[in-house]
């Protein structure tokens, strides 16, 4: 059941909103949407704008939040966050800290899988920013930390960086991986993937750099073709304690 002050997700037949639940009347072109008839519905359901343009109401995924969470900059795309979760391994059983976090996009999707999360931001505004996006998406897993990487302890099984990375920093993911754990580096240039590369190579037992390329298909009455978006975003290295 829905609760009041819950983040929803209208979607319409050729719209798509996102809404919190609770008081007051949210304006669209298709009419206004009644905010306080969402608490007490069930996902799927349907609500309708004074109207009577309908809208099914959803709770968001991660993939949701990608697209409408506020953002402190560019966050990294899924198919660079799907490649950290693969080729770690990352599961239900393990603990994870995240550093760079920006608006906190990885950390939920990182937040749905992993037992829990600790997320490093060294910029108080843009940690502020994803403590919000982080609550929007009912995690409680997740703790947003304010301050360096290189001041974290403990023991964890991922360590992901997306951030300026130095040999600081992948000496000192060394020294809080657990053995068999995994480092994962996002880098979207070939010199900061250098650093990462040339730092984890002499004291991870297993290091790996990928490239993901995506292309997606657009279709039209004219024929069906590749995008023409640029397909390169970053550097995945990956490094195996």
């Amino acid at each position: 059941m829905i609760e009041i002050g819950e983040h929803l997700l209208l979607v319409g037949e050729d719209r798509e909103y996102f809404v919190t639940a609770g008081e007051g009347q949210f304006s669209t072109d298709r009419g206004m949407i009644d905010l306080s008839a969402l608490p007490g519905m069930s996902p799927g359901d349907e609500v309708r704008t004074h109207l009577g343009v309908p809208f099914t109401v959803l709770r968001p995924r991660p993939t949701d939040f990608f697209v409408h969470a506020k953002r402190s900059g560019a966050p990294m795309l899924p198919k660079d966050i799907g490649m950290v979760i693969a080729y770690t391994g990352m599961n239900r059983e393990d603990t994870v800290l995240d550093a760079g976090t920006g608006s906190g996009v990885a950390a939920i999707y990182f937040g749905k899988i992993a037992r829990e999360v600790k997320t490093y931001e060294v910029r108080h505004e843009f940690a502020r920013l994803a403590e919000k996006n982080i609550r929007n998406a009912r995690l409680d897993n997740v703790e947003v930390i304010a301050g360096d990487m290189l001041e974290a302890t403990g023991w964890f099984d991922v360590v992901h960086l997306d951030m300026t990375i130095t040999p600081a920093h992948v000496e000192h993911a060394f020294s809080l991986i657990r053995p068999g754990g995994y480092l994962a580096c996002y880098t979207p240039f070939l010199e900061h993937t250098f650093v990462a590369l040339d730092a984890a190579t002499p004291i991870f037992r297993e290091v790996h750099c990928y490239e993901c390329i995506e292309r997606e298909l657009t279709r039209s009455a004219r024929g069906t073709r590749p995008s023409t978006r640029v397909a390169h975003s970053g550097y995945i290295t990956i490094a195996r304690r």
